[in-house]
């Protein structure tokens, strides 16, 4: 069982790429997240662009126990038109993106308690944010039970034309989470 004391979050640095490249790569991750896998020459591109803050996505290492055992990442919805185009979201939403990366740590049951004390620790610590949006594949039955134990509704399922699968969105509102947390 996972412990709640034991899970951390840490800002993504530029030698976090070589895992993540291991992580993007392995089947477990490809069917929900980067269904191609991604060569290393890309992860270093895209997530470059998050440590430099080139682009306004801040990203963490998920930890246990001080080793690395997922990705998780927030942004301000707004501060990404072509997706809050879609989204329609309202002034001060976040979105949210996360997977376990290390076998060993899925279907341990780690999900909710890792959503949660991001939720808690990151995402609504920001006075601007107001809810949370996550936007898993309708047939990820697995992310959507998870999230909905942190609380977590359906908002609605939109399509965005450059990705190959609907987006069912869910949404917390920072004073319903507040009053279940």
């Amino acid at each position: 069982m996972v412990q709640t004391a034991n899970i951390a979050f840490r800002l993504m640095t530029i030698d976090d790429l070589p895992v993540m490249h291991k992580w993007l790569n392995t089947p477990e991750v490809m069917e929900w997240y980067e269904k191609n896998g991604m060569p290393l020459s890309r992860v270093t591109e895209k997530y470059t662009k998050y440590i430099t803050h080139e682009l306004p996505t801040d990203a963490y290492i998920i930890t246990y126990s001080m080793s690395a055992i997922g990705y998780i990442q927030t942004y301000l919805i707004r501060n990404h038109p072509v997706y809050e185009r879609y989204v329609q979201s309202e002034s001060g939403d976040a979105g949210l993106d996360l997977f376990i990366g290390e076998t060993s740590y899925m279907n341990r049951g780690p999900g909710k308690i890792i959503v949660t004390l991001f939720l808690k620790q990151i995402v609504f610590s920001s006075d601007q944010v107001k809810a949370c949006i996550v936007g898993p594949e309708p047939n990820n039955i697995r992310a959507i039970k998870t999230y909905e134990k942190a609380g977590f509704r359906y908002y609605k399922t939109i399509k965005i034309p450059e990705e190959p699968e609907p987006e069912y969105l869910m949404k917390v509102r920072r004073e319903d989470f507040t009053c279940q947390s």
